[in-house]
């Protein structure tokens, strides 16, 4: 091996180290952080503007009515094409 090459896998093994302290603290340590970690991505959220909820608001609303008139329509189709085959009126 050459000189380089060992002194990698050195610096590797050297930074193979437990952590301090004992795993109850290490727990709430990481339970901590992570709390920490949601805390800032959520103050990086951008609220919408009343406007803006209620543009997005009509537009569910629109998108559901529209997929209910749908579905209502290819029930009822599939209702009579069943009553038609099988009652035969």
């Amino acid at each position: 091996m050459t000189e380089s090459s060992t002194a990698k896998t050195g610096s590797r093994a050297t930074q193979k180290r437990s952590a301090p302290g004992n795993p109850v603290s290490r727990l709430f340590a990481a339970i901590a952080l992570f709390v920490r970690q949601i805390i800032d991505e959520l103050r990086k959220v951008v609220r919408p503007t009343g406007s803006e909820l209620l543009n997005y608001t009509i537009v569910v609303i629109l998108f559901v009515l529209a997929i209910m008139a749908i579905v209502s329509g290819l029930d009822f189709l599939f209702h009579r094409l069943i009553l038609l085959v099988f009652a035969g009126t």
